[in-house]
């Protein structure tokens, strides 16, 4: 079965994430950190579920503002990506809002937005690149797997 992909709704995601991000940098403003790390955190555990992905799926996507652009892909390095950015975030958040460490905070939500943009606008996923070594490494768990 060939699995798929909408790339479109990869890239509102990484906009979100590095629109969201920057403005609680700009604003100061760390509880923004951590709403973006947590609608990773959510969008990773349920795909479907991401706050992102759904603006998109319910409002954008059937007004036209955005098309898909639907590919053959596999969706699991892309959620590992996303798990990585919200730990990134969600470590970020506690930094700055637990520990009162600006420095380790915004450095942390600073690497997630220029990830996200590095994917966005030069069509590189690092987390997608890391998920490929790990698991050419043997180190990607593959549930279900077992019995192939």
């Amino acid at each position: 079965m060939t699995k798929k992909v909408d790339t479109t709704a990869i890239k509102f995601n990484q906009a979100c994430i590095i629109g969201f991000t920057v403005l609680g940098f700009v604003l100061n403003q760390p509880l923004l950190v951590l709403f973006v790390g947590l609608v990773l955190l959510i969008g990773t555990i349920l795909p479907n579920a991401g706050l992102f992905k759904q603006v998109y799926q319910q409002l954008l996507k059937p007004n036209g503002l955005l098309k898909a652009n639907v590919i053959d892909d596999d969706p699991e390095p892309h959620q590992f990506a996303q798990g990585v950015g919200s730990l990134f975030l969600l470590a970020g958040s506690a930094a700055l809002l637990l520990f009162d460490n600006a420095g380790v905070g915004w450095a942390l939500a600073w690497t997630v937005i220029v990830l996200a943009g590095v994917n966005l606008f030069l069509n590189f996923c690092t987390g997608c690149f890391v998920y490929y070594q790990l698991d050419r490494a043997g180190l990607m768990p593959h549930p279900g797997a077992e019995g192939k």
